[in-house]
């Protein structure tokens, strides 16, 4: 039939699919991002669980104090195909204690455009 007209439908890439993308792409990159901040919400949440379930991670405001001091990175879980992204201090290699979701951040001016975008697809 008629040649350079394709077939198959290329489908929209998931949200899972994009995240994966966007932080494979910023882990690979090593980039070390500076600190915004936490969003207030999720501070309110994370000190409350803190508090229930104390020595579960690391203390909030410690990690959070790391992340000024030392800035963050992107990583990914131990099966990155399953959408699991984490934010960590830049020294930091431990998942289980000091990391926050990327949908923890507050967002800013500054902030480079792919975290800014994994940010907002993480919340959804």
């Amino acid at each position: 039939m008629s040649e350079g007209i394709s077939t198959s439908f290329e489908k929209e890439p998931t949200r899972k699919e994009k995240i994966i993308a966007l932080a494979v792409e910023l882990f690979q990159s090593g980039e070390i991002f500076p600190f915004a901040g936490v969003d207030a919400e999720s501070y309110s949440r994370m000190k409350a669980a803190e508090e229930e379930d104390p020595g579960y991670t690391t203390p909030v405001d410690e990690i959070i104090e790391r992340f000024k001091n030392e800035g963050m990175k992107v990583v990914l879980g131990k099966n990155p195909q399953s959408g699991n992204v984490f934010v960590l201090p830049a020294q930091s290699s431990n998942i289980e204690m000091d990391s926050i979701s990327p949908g923890q951040l507050q967002l800013s001016e500054e902030m480079n455009e792919k975290l800014r975008e994994l940010i907002l697809l993480v919340r959804g």
